[in-house]
């Protein structure tokens, strides 16, 4: 039998889960709490963004509120709830991945996914590496256009055994979805809850910095695709080369179906359910981009539609009932994964050091030449993404007062926008403090540590590309 050594299923040190690093983490910024000091910025209400923002100027120390054990141990209870000024509660996003484990339990109950899968194996035979491509595209199309982070959530459980049965592994499933719509996200060309609130806080138009922001999304999505489809060349040419190796059998068992003969045959009511299947995602689709939807709105069509193929599939109120909870509990982890996240960002808020953090920021690029300034606008923003993973709360948080700031350096502000967007981009690729990436990771069952080891070359060369384009443009006074 192979080892499993190159793929981490053998060695002495064990990483720690996802649960636990980013218990640590809440502990870390807890003690940070103590250490840095705690101040605020004045904020002003602006209709231009919906929000309160940030007056540049007004920063000042407050009373310390340092947080400690009590705090430490009710931040994840907090993190589901507490009504953060720029994102939706995390329970919102919990109930939703816990819904859509309901929604693909009774589907899975009908048999028709297994033998859609299947059918499409068939079809598919010497072109699976299309797929990559492809489905990378349409992610990067929702990405760059209206942000598609958590929506993404949904379409995991659905992909995932596709890329198993095309003789790939789950890795690479989740390398498409999440860098997909991330490096969309990245070069966020129209999105509303990047670009343009970013660009309304800033005090310049969307449509500044338009083109050099395509050129960024164009550059480094081909980049992206290209090694998402090495890699899995790679595993489909030699499955030891998988970076998750060691879960190979027992991802086959969890995700495709115990009797593949069985799964094969794909009956009319295997077609008739993959109808409402499909139009599901596609409601939801239709539904955030252009109705307005959010968590609520979404959580409702996929427990309406479970509801539907369940009666059009005849499984009976207990089947359907049974099904339902099932698939929802094995998501359970990911929504618990959720609420750990956002207690990091409820601990930096309740001991009053997010402001601080962004009053260094502020200060430390003040004299700095145009290209070095722009560059190192865009390393703050990576390091401000690590604790405000939320691009339209980031916006919100850091335009109003790095900005202003670029005039003195005579940067264009669109500049700013820019790195903004690129850096949150990028950062919302890795870190453990969003909910969209460990919780793609957990339904994958992909660990974290794998993950990062898969990532970094990839992030090097978009970090290499970003700050070339951001140098570039500065230095011929490009503002597209």
């Amino acid at each position: 039998m192979p080892s499993t050594e190159k793929s981490g299923g053998k060695s002495g040190f064990r990483f720690p889960s996802a649960f636990t690093i980013l218990f640590a983490l809440i502990v870390l910024v807890a003690a940070l709490t103590w250490i840095i000091p705690a101040g605020q910025y004045d904020r002003v209400a602006s209709d231009a963004v919906g929000k309160d923002v940030p007056v540049a100027g007004s920063y000042a120390t407050t009373d310390a509120d340092p947080q400690g054990f009590f705090d430490v141990i009710l931040a994840p209870i907090a993190g589901f709830y507490d009504p953060l000024e720029y994102t939706a509660n995390a329970i919102d996003v919990s109930l939703f991945v816990l819904i859509i484990g309901g929604f693909i339990g009774v589907v899975t109950a009908t048999g028709a996914i297994d033998a859609g899968i299947a059918r499409a194996m068939v079809r598919l035979k010497g072109r699976e590496n299309w797929m990559i491509p492809f489905l990378m595209a349409l992610f990067a199309l929702g990405g760059t256009t209206y942000g598609m982070a958590e929506e993404t959530l949904a379409f995991y459980v659905l992909l995932i055994p596709v890329m198993i049965a095309a003789r790939y592994d789950a890795l690479t499933a989740v390398a498409v979805i999440l860098l997909g719509a991330g490096v969309g996200v990245l070069g966020s060309t129209i999105n509303a809850f990047s670009t343009v609130i970013a660009s309304d806080a800033a005090g310049v138009s969307f449509a500044d910095g338009l083109i050099l922001r395509l050129v960024i999304l164009l550059v480094c999505w081909v980049v992206t695709v290209a090694f998402v489809m090495r890699y899995a060349a790679r595993v489909r040419a030699d499955p030891t080369t998988s970076l998750v190796y060691d879960k190979k059998t027992a991802n086959e068992a969890h995700f495709l179906a115990a009797n593949p003969a069985e799964a094969a045959a794909f009956t009319s009511l295997h077609k008739i359910v993959l109808f409402p299947f499909a139009l599901t995602f596609g409601v939801m689709i239709w539904g955030v981009s252009i109705g307005g939807w959010w968590m609520a709105e979404m959580s409702g069509l996929f427990l309406a539609a479970a509801i539907v193929i369940g009666i059009i599939a005849r499984l009976g109120e207990g089947k359907l009932v049974e099904s339902f909870v099932n698939g929802a509990r094995d998501l359970l982890g990911v929504a618990l994964i959720i609420g750990l996240a956002r207690g990091i960002v409820v601990v930096m808020d309740a001991g009053h050091i997010t402001d601080t953090i962004l009053h260094a920021a502020e200060t430390s690029v003040a004299g700095l030449p145009q290209t070095a300034f722009i560059l190192v606008i865009y390393w703050i923003e990576v390091g401000l993404s690590f604790f405000v993973p939320s691009t339209s709360g980031l916006a919100v948080l850091s335009m109003p007062i790095l900005a202003p700031v670029a005039d003195f350096a005579g940067v264009k502000r669109e500049l700013v926008v820019t790195a903004f967007a690129t850096a949150s981009g990028m950062v919302n690729l890795i870190t453990p403090t969003s909910a969209v990436v460990m919780g793609g990771l957990a339904i994958g069952r992909v660990p974290y540590e794998r993950w990062l080891r898969f990532v970094w070359p990839l992030l090097l060369v978009l970090t290499v590309i970003v700050m070339a384009a951001l140098a570039l443009a500065v230095t011929f006074g490009a503002s597209a």
